[in-house]
């Protein structure tokens, strides 16, 4: 087994470079209407400083922080935040994800509501595609066997 002294540069750099990454995405996602960018991409980004975290450390330290169950619960939370925008907009009488209709709750103009509405999808996007391909990668990693291996980890560990 890699001596934990061996893996200091990496987790240092790593430490580091995870929080510049972060918000580099929230830049791609912030920027995304007017260039390159949105929330599939800032979604890839936030996510692969999740996968950055989990290769410099272990993946069982990550999932003592970043759990299968609040990473479910980001996935859900992306999809609901895209489709209630959706819905919103349905209840206030325009067609599916028709943004300028926000206007009516919004202390706004319909160009301004059609931005606030744009971002909202964008960011429930981001957080959609960031909780999928963090648990993409632990599925790839662990071969789907997530909990499985954490449990028998924790019983080795226990042994020890």
């Amino acid at each position: 087994m890699i001596s934990r002294w061996e893996d200091i540069i990496i987790e240092t750099i790593s430490r580091f470079l995870v929080p510049f990454m972060q918000t580099y995405s929230l830049y791609v996602l912030a920027h995304g209407h007017g260039s390159p960018g949105g929330g599939f991409q800032g979604g890839c980004i936030f996510a692969a400083s999740f996968v950055l975290l989990i290769i410099a450390y272990d993946i069982f330290e990550a999932k003592k922080r970043f759990s299968e169950k609040i990473n479910g619960v980001f996935c859900a939370l992306g999809v609901f935040i895209y489709a209630g925008i959706g819905w919103l907009c349905l209840l206030l009488g325009g067609n599916f994800l028709d943004y300028g209709k926000l206007s009516k709750i919004l202390p706004t103009d319909p160009i301004m509501a059609r931005y606030y509405g744009m971002a909202g999808i964008e960011t429930g996007v981001q957080i959609t595609v960031m909780a999928i391909m963090v648990s993409i990668f632990l599925d790839l990693v662990t071969a789907g066997r997530h909990e499985e291996a954490m449990e028998e980890e924790d019983v080795g560990s226990d042994s020890k």
